[in-house]
């Protein structure tokens, strides 16, 4: 694997940052209208079909399951489905009706410690070095100071630590996943999408009609809409924006958008739902682009670019 990830690994980092920085506000208000297992079945299965009908469209379909390389995809496929979009969907769906949406966004940047030890262990070219292991206890120290007061308001017991354990229990998700994802057969970001959030609707919809009652009411106008951004964005193109930063420059460099999600969350809460912004996020910001330019040796970089030219 590179040791310099590409300017175009960066760029889809970066909208992968704002995408799901905006999915924590848009799950808050999704939530006003759909239970937790609808809405997660909601966002995958327009996700699914979005992708699927991009497929068809430039006449393209999913594997069989006649070859044992077919098997293998759909294996793979499965695993993601439910690390990556099935279980956090749902975790953090339910998480939000007890916790703020910027304090589930925060726990977000435990998935690069998760990702750390994974990565060491089942990727290539994804070994803990002392500069890695630098870089992301600097920018989990900048997410620590966004979080500031609200640490006292952690293990408040009950229902409120068991939303947080969900919110864990995501991070650890996406990590897994991400590892997962890098570990699959390589048959198109596009149709491994498509498929990873098909099987994931498969594995949530029967959820949804045992425990919820999607149909039973109509929901806001507002939860729809939300709901309809959560599936376009965060679930259909993000699915295919992460599979391709895994795939230019590993599930380590991926999981370093998890300390800027958080940053983004507190923006939009402010843009849009008139939340003030509070004065250590420069400093974290400061913290968490520290970080960045610490693991992925961005000084070392910039001389080197600078002796070449």
């Amino acid at each position: 694997m590179s040791a310099r990830p590409p300017l175009s690994a960066w760029l889809m980092l970066a909208a992968l940052a704002v995408i799901w920085g905006a999915a924590f506000m848009a799950t808050s208000v999704a939530t006003a209208g759909f239970g937790p297992f609808t809405l997660a079945a909601g966002r995958l299965i327009l996700g699914a079909l979005t992708l699927v009908l991009y497929l068809l469209l430039r006449g393209e379909g999913l594997p069989g399951l006649a070859r044992r390389e077919d098997l293998r995809f759909w294996g793979f496929a499965f695993a993601v489905a439910f690390l990556s979009n099935a279980m956090p969907f749902v975790s953090l769906s339910w998480a939000q009706r007890h916790v703020d949406s910027s304090l589930a966004g925060v726990f977000m940047a435990t998935v690069p410690l998760f990702v750390l030890p994974l990565g060491h262990f089942f990727v290539a070219g994804e070994s803990m070095t002392r500069r890695k292991i630098a870089g992301f206890v600097i920018g989990f120290a900048g997410m620590m100071v966004l979080l500031g007061p609200s640490l006292t308001a952690m293990g408040g017991g009950g229902i409120a630590l068991l939303a947080q354990g969900a919110c864990l229990l995501a991070a650890f998700g996406y990590a897994s996943g991400g590892i997962t994802s890098k570990l699959a057969p390589q048959r198109g970001l596009i149709r491994f999408a498509a498929a990873t959030l098909m099987l994931s609707a498969f594995q949530v919809v029967p959820l949804a009609l045992i425990f919820e009652e999607p149909f039973a009411t109509l929901p806001p106008v507002d939860s729809a809409l939300a709901l309809l951004y959560l599936a376009l964005l965060p679930t259909a193109l993000a699915q295919v924006l992460l599979l391709a930063v895994i795939d230019r420059a590993g599930p380590g460099f991926l999981s370093l958008v998890n300390y800027q999600v958080p940053v983004w969350a507190v923006i939009f809460g402010w843009a849009f739902l008139g939340e003030a912004i509070p004065g250590r996020l420069w400093i974290a910001l400061a913290l968490i682009l520290a970080g960045l330019a610490i693991s992925q040796n961005l000084l070392a970089l910039r001389r080197g670019a600078h002796a070449r030219g």
